[in-house]
């Protein structure tokens, strides 16, 4: 027999490593990576579970695939314990799928379509006894099919249901997770929730927001810590009062809702964090006096808050009813109705060290007979309808902690001149949108102005729009302010006051100040600057000597910006507002030298306009533009130069040349007359 060529002996090397490795398994997988026990074969456009990966793998990462089935043994893998396959197009798990990965605890389906198959898909979730993670988000699910899902499913504790279709709870719904700590339920249609809970005494952390709640009206899950129950049409919050038991619950947010009251909580609670913005909440207790509202009734009544119960009747203004809040360190109320504190209320939050009360309807704050915490470091009643705060040294000396004071958008107009000298670790102040003044210390005790040189340890001041006419030259002297905010004071002067703090600040905010000359030459630590709204038509020189890093000019009377000045800005800045200035088209190097630079990001570039002759431009297109390179004139000049001559010559050229007949019998009919003689 001949011996066979190297070409043959070749080929049959070939055709046993084909029968001894199968052809569907290497393409799949070499579109996945392995780290260590790890392979990740996200975004590999798969339509079933690879073959050949390592068998020690443990995790695997499936996710944005194409996969719409898991088939019988697709996963021979006995190390599996986590696998994800969000956002593919499950519609059916096999009842066999998980044969072979007894051992998986984190399952991953979201973004899927289970709700096609689900009764067979649970069947394969039922092998899982060991599964303690389920994400089935985004799924379109209703009630009835996340209950089947979920049967035997004893070891789960964390369960993710975000998304889908639910709409009514009951007790079956989660009636086998024994074990259940975390369970998010966030955008669904929930309307009615009915001692669904009862099944998980574990349950630590439950997110109900943006549902369709419209009270909860009977809490009683002792054992909860956090509840998120936000953005839904909840009225009223009623925790039950017949529980000896302290309640663990540390966050409550209640926000974005339709809440009339402060929410009855527990009795006897740990809450630390309590969320009620952008409610309708308000205090009832004026109600209480019959002399000026002799008809109104000082009762309310609750009807079927449980089984087997009367109904409830209870004083609106009754303090009992707002529960135990001596644990509140954060209460958020912005976005309320309040007009007032009931009397010893903010007394009973001893731990209280955060209290935004933006956006109400309070008048008067008496800092006096409120009895705020020591703890306390942060206040903002901005925004509110302040016309006085009253204050002496015993009170001033309790908030003594305090570090950041917003009194904003009120109608003060006087404040005790010692304020804020007795508040020593006073960091930012914003009085912005008050008629404040600025004086020396010797005058505060004669007019409406503060004087801050007597709070050093001030680092932020914000005045925006105080209808500030004049800065004393030493009215910052003594201070190390980093931020400064004189923005909204058309004509405001000061300028020696405001360069005393040239060695700190590093913000500066003169925008609608008429500023026009001022140097900037010795605020070499400045960062940020404002001098919006100045009608500038230059840039000031003095700005390009310094290390700004955030340059807001818009609004001024800026129609181009020098190459050089443009060059310098660019190697420096990373945010720029530039929007509201009559740009020329026809001079945007600038525009082309901030556009190459890729460390600056131009705020509103695509609102940026520029004109040319005809027409205001979106400034994206001036490239397009035909310019005299030279010294920026357009072309269209030279069409409106030539155009008469143009115009000119045709209508000639039509006269001679066209109708030369018409014209001779016209002009021999008008001069070319007989004589008399």
């Amino acid at each position: 027999m001949s011996v066979d060529s190297p070409s043959s002996i070749l080929f049959c090397l070939l055709s046993m490593w084909t029968i001894i490795t199968p052809t569907s398994s290497h393409p799949q997988y070499s579109r996945c990576m392995l780290t260590q026990r790890m392979t990740l074969c996200n975004n590999s456009n798969l339509t079933s579970v690879p073959v050949g990966l390592p068998g020690t793998t443990e995790e695997l990462h499936l996710n944005h695939n194409l996969i719409q089935t898991l088939q019988d043994n697709s996963l021979q893998y006995p190390s599996l314990t986590s696998l994800s396959l969000a956002c593919n197009h499950l519609e059916k798990l096999h009842s066999n799928t998980f044969q072979h990965s007894k051992l998986l605890k984190n399952l991953n389906l979201a973004n899927n379509n289970l709700n096609i198959n689900y009764l067979e898909t649970s069947h394969a979730l039922k092998t899982l006894a060991k599964l303690k993670y389920l994400d089935l988000s985004e799924n379109k699910l209703d009630e009835e099919m996340a209950a089947v899902l979920l049967q035997n499913l004893t070891a789960l504790e964390y369960l993710n249901l975000s998304g889908n279709l639910l709409r009514r709870l009951d007790e079956a719904s989660f009636r086998d997770l024994h074990q259940l700590k975390d369970l998010d339920l966030q955008r669904n249609v929930l309307f009615e929730i009915d001692n669904a809970f009862d099944s998980t005494p574990r349950l630590q952390r439950l997110n109900l927001a943006f549902n369709y709640l419209p009270c909860l009206t009977d809490f009683h899950m002792t054992q909860l810590v956090v509840l998120n129950a936000s953005h839904n049409f909840i009225e009223w919050f009623i925790s039950r009062q017949d529980v000896n038991d302290t309640f663990q619950i540390e966050t409550l947010d209640l926000s974005d809702n339709k809440l009339l009251f402060f929410p009855f909580l527990p009795s006897v609670n740990r809450l630390r964090n309590l969320y009620l913005s952008h409610n309708i909440v308000s205090f009832y207790e004026h109600l209480a006096d019959h002399v000026t509202f002799p008809n109104l009734t000082a009762t309310v009544k609750f009807y079927n808050l449980r089984r087997n119960i009367d109904n409830i009747t209870a004083q609106l203004w009754d303090d009992n009813l707002h529960g135990d809040i001596s644990s509140v360190e954060i209460l958020d109320l912005r976005g309320n109705q309040l007009l007032y504190f009931p009397q010893g209320f903010i007394q009973k939050m001893a731990s209280l060290s955060k209290l935004r009360m933006c956006t109400n309807c309070l008048e008067s704050l008496n800092l006096m007979s409120e009895h705020f915490s020591s703890n306390l470091y942060e206040l903002d009643v901005s925004n509110n309808r302040l016309k006085e705060i009253r204050a002496n040294d015993v009170t001033l000396r309790t908030l003594s902690n305090l570090t950041y004071l917003n009194l904003s958008l009120n109608n003060l107009d006087c404040l005790s001149s010692g304020l804020f000298f007795a508040l020593p670790n006073l960091r930012s102040v914003d009085l912005s949108y008050n008629n404040m003044g600025l004086c020396l210390p010797e005058e505060a005790e004669a007019s409406a102005g503060i004087a801050w040189n007597t709070t050093v340890s001030l680092r932020q001041l914000y005045l925006k729009g105080c209808h500030l006419a004049r800065i004393p030259p030493l009215a910052f002297s003594g201070l190390y302010l980093t931020h400064l905010e004189l923005s909204d004071n058309p004509g405001l002067r000061g300028q020696q006051s405001i360069k005393s703090l040239s060695t700190t600040l590093h913000h500066l905010g003169l925008g609608n100040t008429h500023v026009g000359d001022f140097d900037f030459t010795n605020f070499q630590n400045l960062k940020s600057l404002n001098i919006s709204c100045n009608s500038l038509t230059q840039l000031p020189a003095s700005i390009l000597n310094l290390d700004l890093k955030q340059l807001d000019l818009r609004d001024n009377k800026l129609s181009t910006i020098p190459s050089r000045q443009a060059n310098t800005l660019a190697s420096k800045l990373h945010i720029v507002f530039l929007t509201g200035n009559p740009f020329n088209c026809c001079q945007t190097d600038w525009f082309r030298t901030f556009e190459a630079t890729k460390t600056i990001h131009m705020v509103g570039q695509l609102e940026m306009e520029c004109t040319d002759l005809f027409q205001t431009h979106s400034i994206w297109h001036s490239q397009s533009f035909l310019c005299h390179e030279e010294n920026g004139e357009s072309i269209f000049w030279y069409i409106l130069l030539f155009l008469p001559v143009c115009i000119s010559f045709a209508v000639i050229s039509t006269i001679l040349f066209l109708k030369p007949k018409v014209i001779h019998k016209s002009i021999k009919k008008k001069y070319l007359k007989p004589t008399s003689y």
